[in-house]
């Protein structure tokens, strides 16, 4: 979703990776004969296993995959190991680099920290990792991401020490993490901190929203802010929607990658990885429904296109409701939840 109903001013790496994402599709669709209005309800897992969905190259390591996290963490919260495991598959899709695999896995567990409880000296100690380290399983931080971890951010000069809101994920994970540590306890601060960086000052302020605003949470928020956000219910109730349905998961529910991340390596070209060559055909189809998609919301409320009649080859998770409205649907599932989320 965007404010002015179409995306704009992606990344190139971002952009990249959903170029590559459709060719992949189209492929799937050709070699099953799944029309490109459904490809995206399939569930069945014998054709999500042949999907390699990693379609960044080796050595990407922009601050756009730092930047989206916050939903991953909000889902899996209750799960911490989860939440981190899924929170780097989330930057690994688009963009290759282990360093931006590392930045979202930690970042994913502050942010999973702080819905669990832990205090900001918790979250901002220097041992952070070290005590939460069964999260992260048997894959240990680079040494990049575990300097930040340990504390490499804490410098009281920010910039005048070398702070810097940089495009590069490990400097913008240290400047975002640098304006949670000394925003005086006020996200009001912390944005202006982040934002007075420089550079890429947009990217550095949404990386601190997101964990600074787990932390504070809505009712501390600037009102004079707030009240400008464009399609602000909609955000709410998705917000509540994505809570909710995370609270219902079971592990038992998760279809995990058939291929772990490459860190560092370059994508297979073979046939079992779907890989497809450059077709413009396939891009200009799946952007222009995405498009209209765009154009025929309002307000943020984008509706899912109907999937149509389903073949055998074609099986869908009745559980995501592809025909609902996703809109009509967090509606739906707000009214169940208290409103202190």
């Amino acid at each position: 979703m965007s404010s002015t109903g179409r995306y704009f001013d992606i990344g190139a790496a971002t952009a990249q990776s959903l170029d590559e994402f459709i060719r992949r599709q189209k492929r799937l669709a050709k070699k099953y004969d799944i029309s490109l209005k459904n490809i995206d309800y399939i569930s069945d897992p014998n054709l999500l296993g042949q999907f390699q969905v990693y379609c960044s190259t080796s050595g990407v390591a922009g601050n756009g995959a730092l930047m989206r996290l916050a939903p991953v963490p909000l889902f899996f919260y209750k799960h911490p190991k989860e939440a981190i495991e899924f929170s780097g598959y989330s930057g690994q899709i688009t963009h290759g680099d282990r360093k931006a695999y590392d930045a979202c896995r930690y970042y994913g567990a502050l942010i999973c920290a702080t819905l669990n409880g832990c205090t900001k000296d918790e979250l901002l100690d220097k041992a952070f990792y070290k005590k939460h380290k069964e999260w992260f399983g048997d894959k240990q931080l680079c040494e990049e991401i575990k300097q930040i971890a340990e504390g490499s951010y804490q410098k009281k000069g920010g910039y005048q020490d070398g702070i810097r809101g940089k495009g590069y994920i490990v400097n913008a994970l240290e400047a975002a993490l640098w304006a949670f540590w000394s925003d005086k306890d006020s996200f009001e601060n912390g944005v202006l901190a982040a934002v007075n960086l420089g550079d890429d000052t947009d990217t550095t302020a949404a990386i601190y929203g997101q964990l600074a605003g787990a932390y504070y949470g809505y009712r501390k928020l600037p009102k004079k802010w707030v009240e400008h956000v464009y399609a602000k219910k909609f955000i709410l109730n998705l917000s509540k929607w994505i809570a909710y349905e995370g609270k219902n998961w079971k592990q038992t529910d998760v279809i995990l990658p058939s291929h772990s991340p490459s860190l560092d390596k370059p994508v297979s070209n073979d046939s079992e990885t779907l890989y497809a060559q450059p077709d413009p055909e396939s891009d200009s189809i799946l952007l222009s429904q995405q498009s209209r998609r765009c154009r025929n919301g309002s307000h943020g409320n984008q509706n899912l296109p109907d999937p149509g009649n389903v073949t055998s080859s074609e099986t869908f998770n009745q559980a995501s409701k592809p025909n609902s409205d996703a809109s009509q649907y967090a509606q739906e599932q707000i009214k169940t939840l208290p409103t202190s989320l």
